[in-house]
């Protein structure tokens, strides 16, 4: 018993180490970041409509149900162990799944095709202050101070410049594409919150993997019984699928894992580093975007900057 305990010591200090928690967030965002881009570039390889909403959830079906497969083989070979929910945890993985999977990504898919990468990446921006509240004021698993409210506006701020530095800078509100990806950004913050709450019990990675093969499968079925169809398939959309795949079952395995160990506020911070992959790599991807300037360097400071401020801490002498 003394020796699991050292053990789950150890694993605690070391996630909870700034330097970890830096790099794992980055490289969660690096890899939610390049989401953006390559949903278009799927949509146009497989020949999918914008109005398409079916093949849409198809498509995005498809994924996580892939991604859930890759995350639970990613946790049993590492745990050398076939992984698993427990009895009561079935329950956890489908209540995840319907905010995290199925609420969030219809949201997030369709509001995609309505919208470009670029806007569609600021809007996500805001996913930041409503996880912060919802800890904070809903479920009451942290304090909201004037630290953490400054840091997000700041976050915010450099967002928004990111978002204006590209050739749309228009801010005109579009239901069905950015109010769709805001009412995405809601479901998220409430399914972190509660993968912060089952992970006191249950393995992030069994919950993220199961979350993603069960939101997966109601989605693509949801999406084949009212007609979606992939009707063009080709090399290069199966690869993108599996890419895709492979972004959801890492980044989202880690940052449960982040989250576990870590203060929401702390981790989720690293959100606004989302929207700044997302348009530079839309820049370089897509050709709705141009080559960035001096505005995304400035942008890119903020951000950090407010980064900084949610997560400072003084030392105790």
């Amino acid at each position: 018993m003394l020796a699991d305990n050292s053990l789950a010591g150890k694993k605690d200090s070391f996630f909870t180490k700034t330097i970890v928690v830096w790099f794992g967030a980055l490289i969660c965002c690096a890899l939610w970041g390049s989401a953006f881009p390559c949903i278009k570039l799927g949509y146009g390889w497989f020949e999918i409509a914008a109005e398409d909403t079916m093949t849409q959830m198809l498509f995005a079906g498809i994924r996580f149900a892939l991604a859930g497969v890759m995350a639970i083989v990613i946790g049993s070979i590492a745990q050398r162990r076939f992984i698993y929910p427990k009895k009561k945890t079935w329950f956890r993985v489908a209540k995840l799944s319907s905010l995290q999977t199925i609420a969030q990504y219809v949201f997030f898919y369709i509001g995609l095709a309505h919208t470009t990468g670029v806007k569609a990446s600021i809007v996500e921006g805001v996913n930041v202050f409503v996880a912060i509240l919802v800890a904070s004021l809903i479920f009451r698993m942290e304090k909201l101070t004037a630290k953490k409210i400054v840091g997000s506006i700041i976050g915010f701020v450099g967002v928004v410049l990111v978002n204006l530095s590209g050739t749309d800078a228009s801010l005109r509100f579009n239901l069905l594409g950015d109010g769709f990806i805001f009412l995405s950004t809601v479901a998220y913050a409430f399914s972190s919150v509660l993968l912060k709450r089952y992970s006191k019990e249950d393995d992030p990675i069994v919950l993220s993997g199961y979350q993603f093969v069960f939101g997966g499968a109601v989605m693509a079925a949801v999406g084949v019984i009212f007609g979606g169809r992939l009707t063009v398939i080709n090399t290069k959309g199966i690869l993108m699928l599996i890419y895709l795949a492979f972004v959801s079952a890492v980044a989202y395995s880690l940052w449960g894992i982040l989250v576990k160990y870590n203060p929401i506020s702390k981790v989720a911070v690293f959100g606004f580093m989302n929207p700044v992959f997302g348009v530079v790599l839309s820049a370089i991807l897509l050709p709705e975007a141009s080559t960035l300037g001096v505005m995304s360097l400035v942008s890119l400071a903020l951000i950090c900057v407010g980064i900084f401020i949610v997560n400072y801490e003084k030392q105790k002498s």
